[in-house]
C-alpha cells in the first residue's frame, strides 16, 4: 500500500473516531438559582399598582425615555459612543472571539509546515583522506543537494479535549458579551445618576440664593426698623447671621456641582470644562412616570447581564475539566511528510525525486505521579467556586432589586411629606413677616421661619432626587441596559479603524457584534 493510500486511510478512520469518540468531562447544565417569587419580601412591603408599580414585563426599550428628558438622552447616546471603558469591554469581545478562532484552529493538523532547502558542501582538497577518495571515484569534492515538501502533524482528538477546549473559548466569548452589556448598564446608570445629582445641586444653589434673596430683604427691614429705633442690635445680628450662613452654602453647592459636572465629563471621555454649557438651560429634575413596569424576579434572571456572565463562567470552566481529564488517556497522533528531493534544482520534480514520510504513533503520560489527576480537581474545583459565585451573583441582584425598591417607595413617601412642610413653611414665612412689620411678632420668630422654609426646601430638593436616584437603580438592578439606534456594533469607528490598521482583522471588524448578541 502506498504512503499516500496510507494517510487517506488513517485520516479517514481519524474523522470516523472524531465523529463517534466520546468526550470526557461534564456537560454543562444551567445551574439551579435561588427562587424569588415576587418583589417587596425583603422589606415587608406591598409592591403592586397601588404603589407605582405594575409586574408586567418592561418593554425592550431605553428604560432612560421614561424620564422624558432630551438632556438625558443625549448625554447616554454620546457615552455610548465614546466611552473608553466601554469601547474597552468591546475590544475584549473582539479578543474572546480571536481565541475561539485559536482553539477551533486545533481542531485540524496542529503542525503545517512548507519547507524547502538548498545545500552546497564543498570538501577540502588539501585532506589526504578526501584527495585520495576522490582520486578513487568514490566521493565528490562538491556536492549539492535540493529538497522542497510538506510536513504535517496532527494528534486527533479522540477523547474531546480540544472539543472541550472550543466548548470553553465559545463560553468566554458569550461572557465577554455579557461583560459588555454589564457595562453598559453601569455606565447608563451612572450618567443617569450623575444628572440627577447634578440636577439636585443646581436646585440647591437656586434655592440657597432665593432664600439669600429673601433674608436680605429682613436684613433690610431690620437696619431700617432699627434706625426708626421700633428693633434691637440684637434682631440686625440674627439677620445678618442667618444671611450670611446662607450665602455660605452656595460655595459649597457649587464645588460640588462642578466636581458632578468633572465626573460626567469623565463618563463621556471628554475633557473637563465643557459639561457647564449643556446644563444652562432648564434646571429641573426629570419626571418621574405614574407606573414602572418591573416585571418578576425571573425577568431579572433572564435579563442581567453579571448573572449571564456568571453563568457562562461556570460553563467556560465545566469544559476545562473534560480538557484536563482527556491527559489521564493516551493521545494519538498522525504525522507525515512528503516532498521532493535532488541534487539540482532541474532534476527536482524528475521521475524518482519524490520522498514520503507516514508515523502514526501515540503517546502516554502513564506515570504521572498523581499530577493530571490532581489538575482534574483543580478544574473541577473552579468549577464549583463558579456555581457558587453564580448563586451569589443572584442572591446580590435580588438584594440590590430589592433595596432599590425599598428606597424608591420610602423616598416617594418622604417627599410626600416634605412638599406639605413646604407649603406650610412658605405660609408661615408670609405671616410671620406680616406680624412683625405691625409689630405683633418678635424679629425670633421671623428667623425661625425663614430657617424653616430653607430646610424645607433642600430636604425636599435631597427626597425628590432620592426619588430619581432609587429608580435608577430600580432599572439597573433589573439589568436595563439598551444601545441607542446610533450606536453601531462594540467599538467605535474610530478604534475599530486603528485596529483595522495596524492588523488584518477580516470580518471580525467587518461584521461587529451588536450588544446583548451573540456571535
Amino acid at each position: 500500500m502506498s504512503v499516500f493510500r496510507q494517510l487517506g486511510l488513517v485520516a479517514g478512520l481519524a474523522g470516523a473516531a472524531l465523529l463517534s469518540g466520546c468526550m470526557v468531562g461534564p456537560d454543562f447544565e444551567r445551574p439551579e438559582a435561588p427562587v424569588l417569587d415576587s418583589w417587596g419580601k425583603g422589606a415587608n412591603l406591598t409592591v403592586d399598582h397601588r404603589t407605582g408599580f405594575t409586574t408586567r414585563s418592561a418593554a425592550s426599550v431605553p428604560w432612560w425615555h421614561v424620564f422624558k428628558d432630551e438632556t438625558l438622552n443625549g448625554l447616554i447616546a454620546e457615552a455610548y459612543r465614546q466611552n473608553v471603558e466601554l469601547q474597552a469591554a468591546g475590544v475584549r469581545v473582539y479578543q474572546a472571539r480571536a481565541q475561539l478562532g485559536i482553539a477551533r484552529g486545533e481542531l485540524f493538523p496542529q503542525v503545517q509546515q512548507l519547507k524547502g532547502n538548498s545545500e552546497n558542501i564543498r570538501f577540502s582538497t588539501q585532506d589526504p583522506i578526501i584527495r585520495d577518495l576522490e582520486r578513487a571515484g568514490l566521493v565528490d569534492s562538491h556536492i549539492s543537494r535540493v529538497s522542497a515538501g510538506f510536513d504535517a502533524a496532527w494528534e486527533i482528538d479522540i477523547w474531546g479535549k480540544i472539543r472541550r477546549d472550543v466548548q470553553s473559548a465559545k463560553a468566554n466569548l458569550n461572557a465577554n458579551l455579557a461583560s459588555y452589556d454589564d457595562a453598559l448598564v453601569t455606565l447608563t446608570g451612572d450618567i443617569a445618576a450623575t444628572y440627577v445629582t447634578i440636577r439636585e445641586l443646581q436646585q440647591l444653589v437656586a434655592s440657597s440664593r432665593k432664600n439669600a434673596a429673601l433674608q436680605k430683604k429682613s436684613l433690610n427691614l431690620t437696619q431700617l426698623r432699627l434706625e426708626n429705633g421700633v428693633a434691637s442690635q440684637l434682631d440686625v445680628h440674627e439677620a445678618t447671621v442667618l444671611y450670611n450662613n446662607t450665602l455660605a452654602a452656595i460655595p459649597g453647592y457649587e464645588a460640588e456641582l462642578a466636581q458632578a459636572y468633572n465626573a460626567m465629563s469623565v463618563l463621556l471621555s471628554e475633557p473637563p470644562g465643557k459639561m457647564k454649557a449643556r446644563f444652562s438651560g432648564r434646571s429641573g429634575f426629570p419626571r418621574v412616570p405614574a407606573e414602572v413596569a418591573i416585571g418578576v424576579p425571573a425577568d431579572m434572571l433572564r435579563r442581567r447581564p453579571d448573572i449571564r456572565q456568571a453563568e457562562y463562567i461556570a460553563a467556560a470552566q465545566s469544559a476545562q475539566i473534560g480538557v484536563a481529564k482527556a491527559d489521564l488517556f493516551p493521545a494519538f497522533t498522525i504525522a507525515g511528510a512528503i516532498g521532493v528531493r535532488a541534487d539540482d534544482f532541474s532534476n527536482l520534480f524528475t521521475g524518482g525525486a519524490t520522498a514520503a514520510l507516514f508515523n502514526p504513533g501515540f503517546s502516554w503520560n502513564f506515570l504521572n505521579y498523581g499530577r493530571i489527576q490532581n489538575n482534574v480537581r483543580v478544574q473541577d474545583a473552579k468549577f464549583q467556586e463558579a456555581l457558587l459565585n453564580y448563586e451569589n451573583t443572584v442572591l446580590s441582584a435580588y438584594a440590590e432589586v430589592e433595596n432599590a425598591l425599598t428606597g424608591f417607595l420610602r423616598s416617594k413617601q418622604q417627599a410626600l411629606y416634605l412638599r406639605r412642610s413646604l407649603r406650610a413653611a412658605r405660609s408661615s414665612v408670609g405671616e410671620v413677616e406680616a406680624q412683625y412689620e405691625d409689630g405683633t411678632a418678635s424679629y425670633n420668630r421671623v428667623v425661625d421661619a425663614q430657617k424653616s422654609l430653607l430646610v424645607a426646601e433642600e430636604r425636599l430638593i435631597a427626597a425628590e432626587a432620592n426619588v430619581l436616584t432609587n429608580l435608577v437603580a430600580v432599572y439597573k438592578g433589573l439589568g436595563g441596559g439598551w444601545a441607542p439606534e446610533n450606536v453601531r456594533g462594540l467599538i467605535s469607528d474610530e478604534t475599530r479603524a486603528q485596529m483595522a490598521d495596524r492588523t488584518r482583522w477580516g470580518q471580525l471588524l467587518d461584521n461587529p457584534v451588536g450588544p446583548s448578541g451573540k456571535s
